[in-house]
């Protein structure tokens, strides 16, 4: 079924699969060997270029793939997307949207892994229905710049995007700026949001221990009713007393009145309240550039789960992290699950992970490498039609913003249920094909 927004967009709306038995997932993963290496030996060539072209070792990533990171850490807390469709009230639905898109830093208070960057074609499915009532769909469908799309899909709301980032290593911290819009549709009322990322600071790459920082300002847009909520992410600093991790958020009305205030920080929870009245004009001092107001009472909106028994022996995995590379001989044969460094990392087999993942990387160039001459020897007409195409996704211009976009193009889950996947090469083996 397909629905047409309010902000004129074009949702799926399929006829999902009934909740049922849902799938005995694992609780856990084998715990980390103690592998040391020199950290600097590595990064002391790594000042101030691209770190997504710079092939790195296996002993400082995480056994996940990125697209299994973007699934886990946008569809951990679903549950508040459920409860903000159900909600009457756009402003209170607007709170909660805002309160979920802070909850996709909280993981970064644990983990600092790094995850594997997935290869040009590489998918991962992550089917929730029987449980949790979604199913998420992810493809690196670029490599230069690394480029993912992402489309999770339930019965009341359908969240969409693509996803890229730049990162600079400076010497002390890591620079990880992303960028690429998410969207978020209702069903029942077709209200639209839209938002961008926060950037992420990684600290104490060479000595002392590793942690992330989030800093950097967020808008979260309802495109159907013209408000917004504006999240501030307040950077740390060694010269202050204020709380770590802090952020603070105002919600505004179709008018720009101040309707609701936030606060929290992005590894514990997040409140919101109502504002029930506003100082007038010429009463109290301003603080913070805030008129004087009275709240209502606070509703928690976001509140981190806890992590399992023994998460720090496990690269600081929460739950649904144990969960998403478990494996599954019903997914695409290029399903993140079947990457064999990954798998070999997971069981411990650095060396063996390290060895494959060179392979790996040198086949994907030598697939690039060939298609670029190929395309080089046809003539300029032809040229378009030879350059790579994603297998599930496809290029449209979004009617928000005007840029082009990648969309789920459908599909996926009927092939899958048929078991007949489309003949491709297969870009997890390291051995010639033909």
């Amino acid at each position: 079924v397909l629905d047409r927004t309010e902000a004129g967009t074009i949702a799926f709306w399929p006829e999902m699969p009934p909740r049922g038995d849902p799938t005995k997932f694992r609780t856990s993963i084998p715990p980390k060997p103690a592998h040391r290496m020199n950290l600097w030996s590595i990064m002391k060539n790594c000042i101030g270029r691209e770190l997504t072209k710079i092939p790195m070792p296996v002993n400082f990533n995480e056994p996940l793939s990125f697209l299994q990171k973007l699934c886990e850490v946008d569809m951990e807390y679903s549950s508040i997307l459920d409860k903000a469709a159900a909600c009457p009230d756009p402003l209170e639905q607007l709170a909660l949207v805002a309160c979920f898109t802070m909850s996709s830093c909280s993981s970064t208070y644990y983990r600092t892994g790094k995850p594997f960057n997935p290869l040009l074609g590489e998918t991962f499915e992550f089917d929730r229905t029987a449980d949790l009532g979604w199913r998420c769909l992810c493809e690196q469908v670029g490599h230069h710049p690394p480029t993912t799309a992402m489309d999770c899909m339930s019965s009341e709301w359908h969240m969409y995007q693509d996803y890229t980032m730049s990162s600079k290593f400076r010497g002390k911290y890591l620079q990880i700026l992303p960028q690429g819009t998410t969207h978020l549709v209702f069903r029942k009322t077709g209200h639209h949001y839209t938002w961008r990322r926060v950037s992420s600071t990684v600290h104490n790459i060479i000595v002392g221990k590793l942690w992330v920082d989030q800093s950097g300002e967020v808008e979260i847009i309802n495109h159907t009713t013209n408000e917004r909520c504006q999240l501030k992410y307040t950077p740390y600093s060694y010269f202050t007393s204020a709380t770590p991790r802090k952020v603070y958020g105002m919600l505004f009305d179709r008018n720009r009145e101040r309707r609701m205030v936030l606060s929290g920080t992005w590894d514990n929870r997040m409140e919101y309240q109502r504002i029930t009245s506003v100082q007038p004009t010429g009463g109290p001092a301003v603080t913070n550039n805030i008129p004087t107001a009275k709240y209502g009472r606070p509703v928690v909106g976001w509140e981190a789960n806890t992590p399992p028994p023994g998460f720090e022996q496990m690269y600081g995995f929460s739950l649904m992290a144990c969960q998403l590379n478990q494996p599954d001989e019903t997914v695409s044969p290029s399903d993140s699950r079947r990457r064999p460094d990954q798998r070999l990392m997971e069981e411990g087999s650095f060396d063996e992970a390290n060895s494959v993942k060179l392979q790996l990387e040198e086949r994907q160039r030598e697939r690039r490498r060939s298609r670029e001459s190929h395309i080089a020897s046809l003539s300029e007409g032809e040229r378009a039609g030879a350059e790579y195409k994603p297998g599930w996704f496809h290029v449209e211009k979004d009617p928000i913003s005007g840029q082009a976009i990648y969309r789920y193009s459908g599909g996926y889950w009927e092939t899958k249920a048929s078991g007949k996947w489309p003949k491709s090469i297969d870009i997890f083996s390291t051995k010639d094909q033909q």
